[in-house]
């Protein structure tokens, strides 16, 4: 039995299917959103690791990477943003404080349902240092 097929399944969220890929479990069709992803591992006791962010070319928005730890198995959930705001889980995992407002910080990505404290990387400073610039021909 697969790592996947042994998550026990809440009664109104399962994953989906999946792929294996360089060691991660990739729920990148899942057709579930964020805060439904949340819920499905914390019911079966996964941990929190982080949130990848990548900035698509030509204005293809964004896609955020969401990591968990089930038992010594990487899990990861793959959710396209077209727009700049996605649910936050920080209510329902207070580890993903930090790299949510990290992220709101870098690329300039509202997580909603959440208020933010002052920027923590660069106090004054604005949100949105990496995301990617026009260059001038």
């Amino acid at each position: 039995m697969s790592t996947a097929e042994s998550i026990p399944k809440p009664a109104s969220v399962d994953p989906g299917p999946y792929s294996e890929k360089g060691g991660v479990f990739w729920y990148g069709d899942s057709g579930l959103n964020v805060r439904d992803a949340a819920r499905a591992m914390n019911a079966v006791g996964a941990r929190f690791i982080t949130i990848t962010t990548y900035e698509l070319p030509a204005s293809g928005g964004f896609r955020l990477e969401y990591h968990w730890d089930l038992m010594g198995r990487l899990l990861g959930f793959t959710f396209p943003l077209a727009a700049n705001t996605v649910e936050s889980i920080y209510d329902l995992c207070e580890a993903a404080d930090w790299i949510e407002r990290e992220i709101h910080e870098e690329y300039r990505i509202d997580f909603t349902g959440r208020e933010y404290e002052p920027l923590l990387l660069r106090e004054g400073g604005v949100c949105g240092v990496n995301l990617q610039k026009e260059v001038a021909q």
